[in-house]
């Protein structure tokens, strides 16, 4: 029988690797969303990247957001 719980443990442990690994494609799958829609939002309006400050960029996120929640 100690055999039968080495193969379930190691079937588990492969199991566990596959769902990190997808968890992880889903995460970067997320983030390369998220990068377009604001590359593009920022394109859009022709915003210049280069003095867009964190304040700026809460503010249109927020406006965004109450936009498309309308």
């Amino acid at each position: 029988m100690i055999g039968g719980i080495v193969v379930s443990q190691s079937n588990l442990e492969k199991q566990e690797a596959k769902l990190k690994a997808l968890n992880q494609k889903i995460k970067d799958e997320k983030n390369k969303i998220e990068q377009r829609l604001g590359k593009q939002i920022i394109k859009s309006v022709n915003l210049d990247y280069g003095t867009l400050t964190t304040p700026q960029i809460k503010m249109i996120a927020k406006k965004v957001a109450a936009f498309l929640n309308q």
